[in-house]
């Protein structure tokens, strides 16, 4: 008979949710996606000296990681709020708004790749972004 070991501390840890290779690949992904959405913008009147604030997304795995993330992600003066995500209760959400930024292209490309660095570190998929391009 195989002894079990029910207080092993292996089975209270949480699963890592986004891996080295997961958030590289995403960050590649993310930065050649911001000039699309850019292109959007353009389209809309929205030029490189508008500034606006831009809507985030992230995804994790357990609700702890998504609030001291949430937490964290105030610091940076962005709106934050976390939760269950509607469409897999398996997952939990992070989003809100940052401060006004220039819509250049260098900017919000830089941006994207901070937003990666910074869920990679928090254990958090950036899964991507959006605004109003009428903002007041």
């Amino acid at each position: 008979m195989a002894f079990i070991d029910f207080f092993s501390s292996k089975q209270n840890e949480v699963k890592k949710f986004v891996d080295e290779n997961r958030y590289r690949t995403n960050q590649v992904n993310q930065v050649k996606m911001a000039p699309e959405t850019l292109k959007q913008l353009r389209d809309l009147g929205v030029t490189e000296t508008n500034e606006l604030k831009l809507e985030y997304f992230f995804y994790t795995n357990t609700l702890e990681k998504s609030k001291i993330f949430a937490d964290e992600i105030q610091k940076l003066n962005y709106s934050a709020k976390y939760g269950k995500s509607a469409g897999d209760k398996k997952l939990f959400i992070i989003t809100g708004w940052t401060i006004k930024m220039p819509m250049s292209d260098f900017v919000v490309k830089e941006w994207v790749k901070k937003m990666c660095e910074i869920g990679y570190k928090y254990d958090c998929d950036f899964d991507g972004w959006g605004t109003e391009p009428d903002q007041k």
